[in-house]
């Protein structure tokens, strides 16, 4: 007997029953971004290899440990990308969208693959929606990442369970001044290190700031701070930052040990965090990135992004109860017809009451039966409303309307009277 096929493990599917959330997530994020000016982008899921490498950094967790990376039959190395921002620049680059100081604020929404461990919030294909902008250097395009996400929040009742944390890593100079001070205090105490820092003190020290391990936290607290060795262009840019997020009444947490996973930050990097996932504690994060372009082949260009993974935020919608209680709910009215002459009649019926509500969700049983049978069918939609077309009501040229959730009585509503009814009924009540 063969083996039944199944997903590969963390690539999950999302049924019928899970994608009416993930369509109301998807839609409130991207009409939220039309209202501020961001125009989609959509990038292939396989790059050349050497993309991530040049962007992400050969000696992070990622491209040494995470990415699905294949020979094709021309015996290219091929990554599936395991995040968007190096693909977005790619794509600007070859399509010279950055040349002449040209303003790109875009955004992309799609799945993305790294070769983890698999657990709850944190998959082998996950889902991003992520937001770059190019060519503008200064803290307010920062801010305003960070206010549309604040106002997003807020449409979906999450600000109560998501905390924002900020830093500044300052330039590359700055920084390369401090990973020396960093690496000269961790070395002198390199046996009270746990081995995962041993290991990044060698390749990423600056990853070792965002150790889990506690007796690696509490030597922390007495190491060298970033802080200090800000370089007065970044300290400015990270002073403007808040200064606008304190205008708009944003709060916010400066974190020092905040340093992402990815090489090619610079200057601001920021997190929103929540308390409701367990250690998936991550929902949003982003910074910028002024030097990213150049390293990958154009010219001196800014960028700042971020990206939200979408399976954190459905979960985190459900953990604290806020999925909206018409998300259940897949059809409106369901039309029961009894006999051919009523199939007939309903189907065109159903028709015209389309095209003066197209908005409506109406659906036509279909493969006749009794009716218990459809009346069974119709509850199990969870439709609100049952509309009944039998050789009566056809005779009389009007349709039952029965409520289904204890609405009221059933009544009789004549054919050119049923969507104002309807409208009445479903789409304004």
């Amino acid at each position: 007997m063969s083996k039944t096929l199944q997903a590969i493990r963390g690539m999950n599917d999302i049924l019928p029953e899970q994608t009416p959330l993930w369509r109301y997530f998807e839609g409130t994020v991207a009409g939220l971004l039309d209202t501020y000016g961001y125009r989609q982008i959509r990038m292939p899921i396989v790059e050349f290899t050497e993309l991530f490498k040049r962007s992400i950094g050969e000696v992070t967790d990622i491209v040494e440990k995470e990415m699905y990376t294949f020979e094709d039959r021309n015996g290219d190395s091929l990554t599936l990308r395991p995040e968007g921002t190096a693909a977005c620049v790619r794509a600007m680059l070859e399509h010279g969208l950055t040349g002449g100081g040209q303003v790109q604020k875009l955004w992309y929404n799609g799945p993305m693959f790294r070769h983890e461990r698999p657990q709850k919030g944190r998959y082998r294909q996950f889902h991003q929606i992520g937001c770059e902008v190019f060519n503008l250097d200064g803290p307010d395009i920062d801010a305003e990442l960070i206010v549309l996400t604040w106002r997003l929040w807020g449409q979906l009742g999450l600000r109560d369970a998501v905390k924002l944390e900020l830093n500044s890593l300052g330039t590359s100079e700055a920084r390369g001044r401090y990973r020396e001070a960093l690496v000269e205090f961790l070395s002198a105490r390199l046996q009270q290190l746990d081995e995962d820092s041993q290991r990044r003190l060698k390749t990423n020290p600056l990853r070792v700031l965002d150790t889990k391990h506690p007796e690696t936290q509490a030597l922390l607290v007495d190491a060298p701070k970033l802080a200090d060795y800000l370089d007065e262009e970044s300290r400015v840019h990270f002073d403007g930052l808040k200064a606008r997020l304190d205008a708009a009444g944003i709060p916010y947490v400066v974190n020092p040990k905040l340093v992402r996973g990815l090489d090619y930050y610079s200057k601001t990097v920021f997190e929103w965090v929540t308390d409701q996932l367990g250690a998936q504690g991550t929902v949003c994060a982003g910074g910028r990135y002024d030097g990213l372009v150049e390293q990958m082949g154009g010219k001196p260009t800014s960028g700042v992004g971020f990206a939200m993974g979408i399976e954190r935020l459905i979960l985190l919608l459900e953990t604290v109860g806020q999925v909206p209680e018409s998300i259940g709910r897949q059809v409106d009215v369901y039309l029961c017809a009894f006999g051919e002459q009523a199939e007939l009649a309903g189907l065109a019926l159903a028709e015209q009451v389309r095209d003066q509500l197209p908005n409506l969700r109406l659906q036509v049983n279909a493969g006749g039966g009794s009716f218990k049978s459809q009346f069974k069918k119709a509850d199990k939609s969870g439709a609100l409303y049952a509309l009944i077309l039998g050789d009566d009501e056809l005779a009389a040229r009007v349709v039952a309307f029965k409520p289904l959730r204890g609405q009221g009585e059933q009544q009789n509503i004549a054919w050119d009277a049923l969507h104002a009814h309807l409208a009445n009924c479903v789409v304004q009540g």
